[in-house]
């Protein structure tokens, strides 16, 4: 009690020498000339005047403080009085789901991520952390957080996404047009993925990717991935099938190359499987990139059925398709079947008969073979039984 009192009566000293009676408005000043020495409510005067609410004064946020000593303590400030829109967004997010729950500190949710509540810096600020080069660090904080992950249930995504195309253009490149944790999921009303509307809802996600690859969403929906998610199917394709969620790698590098083939055979499991029986397919096992793969002749975002004059599989463009790796491509080159099926009579009745042909003289071999060593082991029991009962009776042999 004497600490407080020796305390109120310095902190009278100081703003009777500013000249600030205890009933007059507060100003900045008046207040930094307390609250800038004050060990348990300490306001840096430099940080604060560098900060985005400077201009605004202590009391444009501390509004129930009228005068000193304001005693009770002042309220807890509401970011929303001038952030309407921002609180209301924010107050439909998944974060504030969590803070509601969670909520143990005596300030706004606004500061685990925009910082000092007496340093906010604009977003646009180096400093700031939610500048684009600090905000994959200051989500990191909750979503890097092994501790935090096994606790609340979150996605430990922060590694994922340092190590990915997005991460490195943005940390180890410095571009601000990389794509961001924010570029995705938005800045405050940040929405659960099984949320219809939310950003990364499965519906929304090529629209999402497109904001900043416009032109891969455009090819995307001229294709028929694109045009069955239009028409309503949960199942079609979409960047994330193919690209992953937050680990998204160069689609030059070798291993995302001979990885992706899979990847397309996550849905067409019969088409992967003929693939791989040809001689483009066996390459590709052995780990050679320069080779054929899924997009070299379907495309990758625009990808037609042959029966579209404008596909790249279509019958009049086969020619140049094959061309683009083999030089000088002709008309009979193009009757290589690249999906061989043997089982598929209608779809290729000479595949299917000699196939048919060599799996029964693979057969016959076989049964002729077989039925030869079995024959031949009881003729050599047969035999040995006889030479023992001869060596028994003492007869020669």
């Amino acid at each position: 009690m004497l600490a407080r009192n020796r305390w109120f009566i310095v902190l009278s000293f100081v703003l009777a020498v500013s000249g600030v009676a205890h009933a007059a408005a507060l100003t900045t000043a008046a207040c930094l000339a307390c609250h800038n020495v004050m060990p348990k409510e300490l306001v840096d005067a430099k940080l604060f005047q560098s900060s985005v609410h400077s201009a605004l004064g202590c009391t444009a946020c501390h509004s129930d403080v009228k005068a000193f000593p304001h005693t009770p303590a002042p309220k807890e400030v509401a970011c929303g009085t001038c952030h309407g829109g921002i609180e209301v967004d924010y107050s439909q997010s998944v974060h504030a789901t969590f803070w509601g729950k969670e909520k143990k500190l005596n300030y706004p949710a606004c500061l685990e991520c925009h910082g000092n509540a007496h340093a906010i810096l604009a977003k646009t600020d180096a400093k700031s952390p939610v500048y684009p080069l600090n905000l994959p660090r200051t989500c990191g904080r909750c979503h890097g957080s092994p501790e935090m992950a096994r606790r609340y249930g979150i996605t430990n995504v922060y590694e994922l996404y340092i190590g990915s195309i997005h991460g490195f253009a943005l940390t180890q490149d410095g571009l601000l047009v990389a794509a961001s944790c924010a570029s995705c999921h938005g800045a405050h009303r940040i929405l659960s993925t099984n949320d219809p509307q939310s950003r990364t809802y499965r519906t929304n996600v090529p629209a999402t990717c497109g904001s900043c690859h416009a032109g891969i969403e455009a090819l995307y929906f001229e294709g028929v991935h694109g045009k069955a998610l239009k028409a309503g199917s949960a199942s079609a394709a979409v960047c994330t099938d193919c690209h992953t969620v937050h680990q998204i790698a160069r689609v030059q590098t070798a291993d995302w190359q001979t990885r992706t083939v899979a990847t397309c055979g996550n849905c067409h499991k019969e088409r992967l499987h003929s693939y791989r029986d040809t001689f483009h397919g066996q390459v590709t096992a052995l780990g050679f990139v320069a080779t054929a793969r899924c997009w070299s002749c379907h495309e990758s975002h625009r990808v037609l059925p042959p029966s579209d004059p404008k596909s790249s599989i279509a019958p009049q463009n086969l020619v140049p398709t094959c061309g683009n790796c083999h030089q000088g491509a002709t008309t009979g080159f193009i009757t290589f079947e690249p999906h061989p099926n043997p089982h598929d009579c209608a779809l290729n009745p000479t595949l299917y008969y000699a196939a048919l042909a060599m799996n029964l003289l693979l057969l016959s071999v076989f049964a002729f073979f077989g039925l030869h060593t079995l024959l031949w082991l009881v003729r050599s029991w047969s035999a040995r039984n006889h030479n023992s009962a001869a060596s028994e009776s003492g007869r020669p042999q």
